[in-house]
């Protein structure tokens, strides 16, 4: 009932049941996650829980915004990976804190205010189709994609895709972090853009079409979503040497969470899966131990991301991108 009343409201893009019909008590996850990429740990929680089923819904993370700050739906977590939107859940009170229970060690880059948790640290990356890039040197960083992609034009026409950061939250968070980092992203966007760029929603759809041959580059994908599916061959992942950004995916639990014990219960196994007790890592960093830390753009969570939040700075932003990716 309660997806069926939601999906009159915010667009749902999946939705699947964990656990036994007849569950005691019910722990409600709305999400950008994919399922396949969350599952696991759905899956650890059950195995110990099992009188306890999770109800998984996963919608953009626009569309997780809007159900939560417009629209005030009953979640007891939200799991999103634009950060700037899970701050900002935060700093205009729709997040309840909450005080982990102490098995594990939290690292101090992974919490803001008690309220935004970071459980995962997951990289933008370029992919490549291997048929393509069979006679090509491989870009290692945006400069060398920028000298490629201006070399071939004819090859690469209507074959480069990235975020429509207009619809995107993460896409838009990408965006914004990358032009803190270096002024190569408007450089590399007004290329792309004069290559007739296809603009996606998201990593998954971006991936597939690397692997069905629509594309044959994707910018600012994430990383993990495209190492959990490079075994097909089709594809190649890189980290651009120049630097990294790296996003922190965060969980909150809304103020009108249904069941908060529950609710904490669950964020309590997710920090515990994630940072162990140590303390040292979160999941997926094991696909950023060879960079140099240096070179990793790790996006702090906290109020600096509200900056771009701001309406006019917004507005500001998404002209001059649309002004570079929409060339006539």
């Amino acid at each position: 009932m309660l997806i069926a009343h939601c999906a009159a409201a915010f667009e749902i893009e999946d939705h699947r049941w964990f656990g036994a019909d007849n569950a005691s008590q019910t722990v409600t996850i709305l999400s950008t996650a994919d399922i396949r990429f969350f599952a696991p740990m759905i899956e650890s929680f059950l195995a110990t829980n099992p009188a306890v089923a999770v109800d998984y819904t996963v919608a953009s993370s626009t569309e997780v915004m809007r159900a939560i700050h417009a629209e005030r739906r009953p979640f007891d977590l939200v799991i999103s990976s634009a950060m700037d939107l899970q701050t900002k859940l935060a700093n205009d009170g729709f997040v309840q804190r909450h005080e982990p229970d102490g098995a594990h060690v939290m690292a101090d880059w992974a919490v803001w205010n008690d309220m935004v948790f970071a459980f995962t640290q997951e990289a933008a990356a370029i992919v490549l189709s291997n048929k393509v890039f069979e006679d090509l040197a491989v870009p290692r960083s945006r400069q060398e994609l920028i000298a490629l992609l201006r070399e071939n034009p004819d090859l690469f026409r209507g074959k480069v895709g990235t975020y429509d950061i207009r619809q995107s939250g993460l896409g838009y968070l990408f965006a914004t972090q990358d032009t803190r980092a270096s002024d190569t992203y408007w450089r590399l966007t007004e290329v792309m853009g004069g290559l007739d760029a296809k603009l996606y929603c998201c990593s998954s759809d971006m991936i597939d079409a690397v692997e069905d041959g629509t594309l044959a580059v994707a910018y600012n994908v994430l990383q993990s979503y495209a190492i959990n599916r490079q075994d097909t061959g089709r594809f190649t992942v890189v980290l651009p040497s120049d630097f990294s950004t790296v996003m922190l995916r965060s969980v909150v639990i809304p103020n009108n969470a249904p069941t908060v014990e529950m609710a904490r219960l669950f964020l309590d196994h997710m920090l515990g899966q994630a940072f162990g007790p140590t303390g040292n890592a979160a999941l997926g960093q094991s696909a950023l131990d060879q960079r140099n830390e240096a070179s990793l753009h790790r996006i702090r969570l906290g109020p600096g991301l509200l900056v771009f939040l701001d309406q006019l700075k917004k507005r500001a932003f998404l002209q001059e991108w649309t002004n570079a990716i929409l060339q006539p």
